[in-house]
């Protein structure tokens, strides 16, 4: 009887020593590819801002980081630009697919501070987006609204008066595709601009250096 249960037992035992080893390998290939999507992504980032001072910073295991870029150049339009980044747990094979269910993708937080107040407060922000997990915007009352096209994505378009909105057409003309873009925002009471957008590898230049280039336009003249 006793040798009946032990060899009922091995197989048990070589499925649970298999399924420890792929725990493990998933721990380490998740958490060597997170590594090379943030450092990707602050890379594209400094390559665009080309700041005269940086740091990193670890703010959730393998899943945050936090990356600050200061610009003193004289003339420059901002001060700083902050960025964080939050990805998805590749690290953990057993919960990756249920973090994909909830969260769906990784996300890249880009605040610029500016100089100069920008002339209007406005928001150019995805519809699926808002509609999901998308940020409450403070002055919403006070701002006019509409639906517009970008590229194959419905967008929302939040606006203080018709000089931003023209800000924002003109930017969308220049630029026909959202890409991985989700929201545009600019707020004058706190003299800051925000982007949100999906990091690919390779990809937060391409799309994050439009709006860099485009910011200076929208500050007052």
């Amino acid at each position: 009887m006793f040798e009946h249960e032990q060899i009922l037992a091995q197989p048990v035992f070589f499925l649970f020593i298999a399924f420890s080893f792929l725990l493990s390998f998933g721990y380490f290939w998740g958490r060597r590819q997170n590594k090379k999507l943030f450092l990707s992504a602050f890379n594209d980032l400094a390559d665009v801002v080309k700041p005269d001072d940086q740091t990193f910073t670890n703010i959730g295991g393998v899943i945050g980081y936090h990356a600050s870029f200061f610009v003193r150049k004289k003339g420059a339009f901002l001060s700083r630009v902050d960025a964080t980044i939050t990805m998805l747990p590749r690290h953990s094979w057993l919960y990756f697919p249920i973090s994909k269910i909830i969260s769906k993708y990784d996300r890249l937080f880009i605040t610029l501070y500016l100089k100069q107040n920008p002339s209007g407060e406005g928001h150019l922000i995805e519809k699926k987006y808002a509609a999901f997990r998308g940020p409450k915007i403070t002055n919403e009352q006070r701002l006019n609204k509409e639906t517009i096209n970008w590229g194959n994505y419905d967008f929302f378009l939040y606006y203080e008066n018709t000089r931003i909105r023209d800000h924002f057409i003109k930017f969308m003309e220049l630029n026909p595709e959202p890409a991985t873009i989700k929201h545009i925002a600019i707020i004058p009471d706190q003299k800051k601009g925000f982007v949100f957008m999906i990091p690919h590898k390779k990809k937060v230049a391409q799309y994050f250096a439009p709006i860099y280039q485009w910011l200076p336009s929208v500050i007052k003249q």
